[in-house]
């Protein structure tokens, strides 16, 4: 038997956590969370800071996110971001290079700077000097700066996820 952490039901749930639900898409990484009240709102903080109000590129924050979560082999964000990242105009021949074991091969050089970035934070933690100085060469203070904190919070979310063992919607909510 493997064990879960079950998703909350709404009458478990304080109310404020309940109205905030019911305005997100169903998505089960969004109730898992729930089960966490006082961090709750903060994540969905967080959350919204990344996606929504960040300087740096979407497109090219996908790319990260995407080699992130192969890297920590998490298959529900993987999953939720293969669909994001194709709307966003990464193509499928572009995912299908960035999800491979070892190294990352035939994308652009930007995009391979990407991957090292996101596979550097999550494997060794720290970035090294020369992909430190490439991405502040590239993008400048702030956006480095976005990048860096987009890779670190995509490994905090993939090891809840796997370790809270959220299931995949049965049908796409993104």
């Amino acid at each position: 038997m493997h064990r879960t952490i079950p998703l909350p039901a709404d009458d478990q749930l304080p109310r404020d956590i309940r109205e905030a639900l019911a305005k997100l898409p169903p998505a089960n990484v969004f109730r898992m969370m729930a089960n966490a009240p006082a961090s709750f709102h903060g994540f969905l903080q967080l959350a919204r800071s990344i996606l929504m109000q960040s300087e740096f590129d979407p497109r090219k924050r996908e790319i990260a996110v995407l080699r992130v979560a192969h890297v920590t082999r998490s298959s529900y964000e993987w999953t939720q971001h293969v669909r994001v990242a194709l709307q966003l105009g990464v193509t499928q021949q572009e995912i299908d290079r960035i999800g491979v074991d070892g190294a990352v091969q035939g994308l652009d050089e930007e995009g391979l700077l990407l991957c090292r970035v996101a596979e550097e934070i999550t494997r060794d933690i720290r970035l090294s000097d020369e992909a430190l100085e490439a991405i502040i060469t590239r993008y400048g203070v702030r956006q480095a700066t976005e990048l860096i904190l987009c890779c670190s919070y995509f490994n905090m979310l993939s090891r809840f996820l796997e370790s809270t063992r959220v299931a995949l919607e049965a049908a796409p909510v993104f």
